[in-house]
């Protein structure tokens, strides 16, 4: 146990609502809102239940300072989705509390809500935000300011003096060697440790009131509990979260076997696409050359068939060269035995004698 100091939750609890020890929450909300605060009151708060089983569950108190304020200090250790609307609620709820019915709108109380967190609620690296809200002229910028009443006079006041603040303290993104009065206390939250050398205001106190091995054995025996009991929830949590990652891990390992086959599916396709064009352009080639086959065989059958008619021709012809060569043979013949001579025979015909003597 770091120091033999209790955790600020079990203070909380059991220890900062006795009036004996205002001072240490005090001291924190002077460092944390830049002003001395004092506590006149603790009130009334749902979340500060004893029971046992409400180990998951916040733990708050609300305080009263001495300007007539409202301060919220919550510390919540698990997760919650709906964190800033309920925080919004808590505050809202503050609001109507502190007034009754037929009182002036004068008497609604400024609140502060101060969330102390041991979990991550969003992104951003800083341990501390503060949010409050400001009305700026759109095309000016400038910050507006309202006519209130106030101790029986009119005066100016900023909006932000009027409505809601808000501080997120995300303990666990705290990794600073402490320096600073705030840094301190932050330090002390996360770490549950109080140097003797620290001197933010509160702290102090702390160390000498908020030892484990000052309080009864009952008391001791009820914090140790109540230790245990976190440090079951937080075993639970983790057990969650890796179950959620390795279901995370699986499910994106599934996503990447499907891209995976998904890709080997498309660049499947791919080359069946590329087979079938290559298969239409081997079946286009073949028809182109069963295509050029065929002209040619007409081709061939036209020729062969002008050759058959040439051929044709050409017997004809020589047929009637033949018969041709008959009649002038059969003349001469004649010729011959009408008792022509060759000479005359050959001044008629206009043969040679050579021609004459084949015939």
């Amino acid at each position: 146990m770091s120091n033999d100091y209790i955790r600020f939750d079990w203070a909380i609890k059991r220890l900062l609502r006795q009036k004996a020890n205002f001072g240490i929450l005090e001291g924190l909300l002077t460092v944390l809102l830049g002003e001395p605060v004092h506590i006149v009151e603790i009130l009334e708060s749902e979340g500060n239940q004893e029971s046992a089983d409400d180990k998951f569950n916040r733990v708050d108190i609300k305080a009263k300072n001495h300007k007539d304020e409202i301060i919220i200090v919550e510390i919540q250790n698990t997760r919650e989705l709906a964190y800033m609307e309920r925080i919004l609620y808590g505050v809202s709820k503050a609001i109507t509390e502190h007034i009754h019915l037929g009182q002036s709108y004068e008497e609604i109380k400024k609140v502060y809500s101060i969330s102390i967190l041991y979990f991550d609620i969003g992104g951003g690296t800083d341990y501390l935000f503060h949010g409050q809200t400001n009305f700026i002229g759109v095309h000016t910028g400038e910050r507006l300011e309202v006519t209130t009443k106030q101790r029986n006079a009119i005066v100016p006041r900023p909006a932000e003096d009027i409505f809601p603040e808000y501080y997120l303290i995300r303990v666990n993104e705290f990794n600073k060697v402490a320096v600073t009065p705030l840094e301190e206390w932050i330090s002390y939250l996360k770490t549950g440790e109080i140097p003797n050398d620290a001197t933010a205001p509160g702290l102090a106190e702390a160390r000498e009131k908020m030892r484990f091995y000052d309080m009864s054995a009952a008391e001791q025996d009820a914090y140790l509990e109540h230790l245990n009991a976190l440090m079951i929830q937080n075993d639970v949590v983790e057990g969650y979260r890796l179950e959620i990652a390795i279901a995370k891990q699986e499910a994106e390992e599934e996503k990447r076997k499907a891209e995976q086959e998904k890709r080997k599916a498309k660049e499947e396709k791919r080359k069946a696409e590329e087979e079938k064009r290559k298969a239409e352009e081997e079946k286009r080639k073949a028809e182109e050359e069963k295509r050029k086959a065929e002209e040619e065989k007409q081709r061939a059958d036209r020729v062969t068939q002008e050759l058959g008619e040439e051929k044709q021709r050409a017997d004809i012809v020589t047929q009637q060269l033949n018969e041709e060569k008959q009649r002038i043979a059969n003349t001469i013949s004649r010729m011959k035995a009408q008792g022509f001579s060759i000479e005359t025979i050959m001044d008629i015909t206009g043969l040679s004698r050579g021609e004459i003597d084949r015939l």
